[in-house]
This record gives C-alpha cells, sequence and structure tokens, in this order.
C-alpha cells in the first residue's frame, strides 16, 4: 500500500497577511485548499495511507482534510508537534513506516507523477530520493572575481549580470525505512542536515529530475502567481482531468553518496 506523509506544521509567516487566519496549506488555489488538491493528487496517484504533520493551526487543518474525506477510501491520521521538529524531525512520531514512503511539503503546487516517483525510488534501492526542477537565477549587476592569497584586491575577472543555474529541491522526497535510523526521536532536524549524514556515511542519495509544472508558495509572490495561473493549469493539477504527458527527463535520476 502506497503511503505518503506531508508537512503542515509551519507557520508561514513570510506569506503574512494571508497565514494569519489560515495554515498555509489550507490557502485557497482557485476555489480549493491546496492541501485538498495535494490529497487527491495522491488518491488518484494510489495512494492509501497519508499522514499529516501538523503544529500551526493543526485543529483546523484536521477538521478540514477529515470532513473533505468522507467516502474516500484512503486512511488519513494525524501526528501533531508539541513543538517545532524541522523538515524530517516528525517522522520518528509516525508508526508504522516499514516500506519506503513518500515524503512532501504540504505548499507544493504540482503536477509530478507522484507514484512514478515512489516507483522509481523502490526500484533503485536507494535511501533516498529528492525530486529536483531547474531553477535560473538572473543576476542584475556586474560579478567581480578576485585574486586569493596575498593580493585579494587584484581583479582576475569581470561577468557583466551573469545567469546562474541550479538545481533545487522540489521539496518531494522519497525515503527507505533505514533512513530513520539517522533521526534522533523528539530532536529537530532538517532536511539538508539529514541529507548530510546520508552522504557522509555513504548512502545512496538520488536527485530526480522533474520539468513538471511547480510553484513553492511559501513566498508571498509564488503563492499569487498560482493563483493566477490555477485555471489555465487545472486540468493538469486535478485528477481526473486529462494530464499533458511526462516528458524523459521527468524520470532521469543522478546519484550521490
Amino acid at each position: 500500500m502506497r503511503r505518503a506523509v506531508i508537512l503542515a506544521g509551519g507557520q508561514g509567516t513570510r506569506l503574512r497577511p494571508y497565514t494569519a487566519v489560515l495554515p498555509k496549506p489550507l490557502l485557497p488555489i482557485g476555489d480549493r485548499p491546496v492541501l485538498d488538491i495535494v490529497m487527491d493528487q495522491l488518491g488518484a496517484a494510489g495512494f492509501r495511507h497519508v499522514t499529516i504533520a501538523t503544529g500551526y493551526m493543526g485543529e483546523l487543518i484536521e477538521a478540514v482534510i477529515t470532513h473533505r474525506n468522507g467516502g474516500q477510501q484512503m486512511k488519513i491520521d494525524y501526528v501533531r508537534e508539541a513543538e517545532p521538529l524541522g523538515t524530517v524531525g516528525p517522522l520518528r512520531q509516525i508508526e508504522g513506516l516499514d516500506e519506503p514512503f513518500l515524503m512532501m511539503n504540504g505548499d507544493v503546487l504540482t503536477d509530478l507523477d507522484y507514484g512514478r516517483l515512489l516507483s522509481d525510488h523502490v526500484a533503485s534501492e536507494a535511501i533516498a530520493t529528492i525530486a529536483t526542477t531547474t531553477r535560473h537565477i538572473q543576476v542584475t549587476l556586474g560579478v567581480v572575481q578576485c585574486q586569493d592569497g596575498e593580493e585579494p584586491d587584484r581583479l582576475t575577472g569581470f561577468i557583466e549580470k551573469p545567469r546562474l543555474t541550479y538545481d533545487v529541491s522540489m521539496g518531494i522526497y522519497c525515503f527507505s525505512p533505514g533512513v530513520l535510523d539517522y533521526i534522533e526521536p523528539d530532536s529537530y532536524l532538517d532536511l539538508p542536515d539529514l541529507v548530510r549524514r546520508l552522504v557522509e556515511r555513504g548512502e545512496q542519495v538520488r536527485s530526480w529530475r522533474s520539468d513538471s509544472y511547480w510553484v513553492d508558495l511559501g513566498m508571498r509572490e509564488d503563492y499569487e502567481r498560482a493563483v493566477n495561473e490555477f485555471e489555465t493549469m487545472r486540468d493538469r493539477l486535478l485528477p481526473g482531468s486529462e494530464r499533458a504527458p511526462q516528458r524523459p527527463s521527468d524520470h532521469a535520476p543522478t546519484t550521490s553518496g
């Protein structure tokens, strides 16, 4: 049975004033809370057990999701953080993670194929797989390059408004049960620190590159972009609508460790 963990405990301070009255996962995208869209996507991808880690306004999240799930064939349970435990700390509070599972942030809007991601992770036998996408950063100033060592003021180069390219995490991960051995109970731990631990111990950590539609709703401008784009993206984002075909690069893994 496919299982997912959704992280929905953050306060969303960068999204105020929107999050003054609603937790970030319940912010509306079109006529739906973003977490409601995610739950439908997971159900359509064959996930039958979802655990939601809550914190800020946890009671409201639980009330909304429990109500909307009436009659659906999906088990939903909750783990509520008494204090913040970071992005991966809550995993040690969840029982029954004895098979590979998907973990994701509750404020991500994407048409990524969650089922395919988990299947590819299982086939790889890696301990962790991170869904990634490419982002370009345009520097609007001239960048100077200086010499190291005895003459730090001597220029060695000048680049006018460079465009930088990075592979970035989409906030969607797959883990094998062994990852729990690297997380201390009731301790704060973020995903970057966990990945460093895994790599240092020689564990296999994979990147699963995707060019799917993806918006991280952590900033006001990104949330407003998602709201503005939702109607044109509805068919791709909501299960039951015709999905655009995945391109081959949507499942090209790379490995570290």
